[in-house]
C-alpha cells in the first residue's frame, strides 16, 4: 500500500506510513477563512503536520486581482500580461501555470514527489491545490481525507511555528490534467446538453435569497446545485465511493457525468464536488474557476432566482 500513488485521496494511516519510509513527498496546509485571510496562516503556525508547507489562498493560489485580464481564445484562456497575468477571472483569479511552477519550485516541490494537501475546513480550500497540480500536469496529489482533525486523531505527531526553508527545485509544466472552462465557453453552452453546471454554493446564495460576497444574487441558468459539504460524512471525510456516485447520478437525473462544468462563488469549493465524482468513479470534469463573481461582473449575462 505505501508503494502506491495517491491520485484522490490518502489517509492519515497512509500519509504516515509515507513519511516514515522517506517517501519523496511534499504537504501542504491551504487552510483559509475568506473572512479572515490572515487566520489560516495564524492557524497553521499554531499546529500543522510536521514539514508542512503553508498555501495561501489569496498570495500563493491566486493572482493579483486587476493585472492584466485574461483575453478569451481558441483554446480557452490566454494570459497576455506575462507571468503575473490572472488565467481566470473572478475573485480568485488563477495564477498562469508558469507563476504556479515557480512557487512550487520555490518550496522545493519536484516533479518526483507525491503532494498531499490538507486544511481544517472539510476540505474547502486544500481542492484548489489539488486542482491546481493537476492543472500544471502533477497526477500524483492527494487530499488527506478528513484532513489536519484526522491526523490528530489518529495520534500523529503536529509542529507549530515555521518551518525550515526547502532548496529550491525546478518544477516542470507537462500537460495539463485538468480541464479549466473559460467564461465564453460556458456562456456559449448555456443550452447545450453537452454542458451541466454544478454550482457548489449554500442553497440560499444559490436561489439569491442571500448574497455576501458579490453584488449580485441568484446563480447561472439551468445550473444545478450541490452545496460541497454534502460530499462529507459526520466524521468530516468523504462519503463512500457508492454513495457519492448515487447521489450525483441522481442528481444530473440523466445527463453525462462527463458533460459536468464546477462553478461556485470564486472557484474554490467547487473542487470538493469534482473531487467526490472523481471519487465515486464518475471520470474528469471541468472547472469554470471565474464562477459566480466572474459571470456576475458582466451585467448582460443572464442571471437566474429560485
Amino acid at each position: 500500500m505505501t508503494d502506491m500513488t495517491f491520485t484522490t485521496l490518502i489517509s492519515a494511516e497512509q500519509l504516515q506510513a509515507l513519511m516514515d519510509k522517506g517517501k519523496p513527498l511534499r504537504v501542504f496546509d491551504c487552510s483559509f477563512d475568506l473572512s479572515q485571510p490572515k487566520a489560516g496562516e495564524q492557524a497553521y503556525l499554531e499546529s500543522h503536520i510536521p514539514g508542512a508547507v503553508y498555501a495561501n489562498l489569496d498570495s500563493n493560489l491566486s493572482a493579483k486581482h486587476g493585472v492584466n485580464p485574461a483575453k478569451p481564445g481558441a483554446l480557452g484562456v490566454i494570459p497576455t500580461g506575462g507571468l503575473d497575468a490572472p488565467a481566470s477571472g473572478g475573485r480568485h483569479p488563477l495564477p498562469t501555470r508558469e507563476k504556479f511552477a515557480a512557487w512550487l519550485s520555490s518550496v522545493g516541490f519536484s516533479n518526483h514527489m507525491q503532494a498531499v494537501v490538507y486544511d481544517r475546513n472539510g476540505a474547502n480550500y486544500c481542492g484548489r491545490l489539488w486542482w491546481m497540480l493537476k492543472w500544471a500536469g502533477h497526477h500524483n496529489v492527494a487530499v488527506l481525507d478528513g484532513g489536519l482533525q484526522a491526523w490528530t486523531a489518529a495520534g500523529s505527531a503536529i509542529s507549530s511555528g515555521h518551518e525550515a526553508a526547502h532548496f529550491q527545485s525546478n518544477f516542470e509544466l507537462s500537460t495539463e490534467a485538468a480541464n479549466l472552462v473559460a467564461t465564453q465557453t460556458v456562456q456559449s453552452n448555456l443550452t447545450s446538453p453537452m454542458q451541466t453546471l454544478i454550482d457548489a454554493r449554500a442553497t440560499p446564495r444559490y436561489k439569491g435569497e442571500v448574497e455576501p460576497m458579490d453584488p449580485v444574487a441568484g446563480h447561472i441558468p439551468g445550473a444545478l446545485n450541490r452545496p460541497f459539504s454534502q460530499n462529507l460524512g459526520p466524521d468530516g471525510k468523504f462519503k463512500p465511493a457508492a454513495q457519492l456516485k448515487t447521489e450525483f447520478l441522481a442528481l444530473l437525473d440523466g445527463r453525462d457525468p462527463a458533460s459536468v462544468v464546477h462553478q461556485c462563488g470564486s472557484g474554490v469549493s467547487a473542487l470538493p464536488n469534482m473531487i467526490a465524482m472523481e471519487i465515486a468513479g464518475l471520470g474528469t470534469t471541468g472547472l469554470y474557476a471565474g464562477s459566480w463573481s466572474d459571470w456576475c461582473s458582466d451585467s448582460r449575462r443572464p442571471v437566474a432566482k429560485g
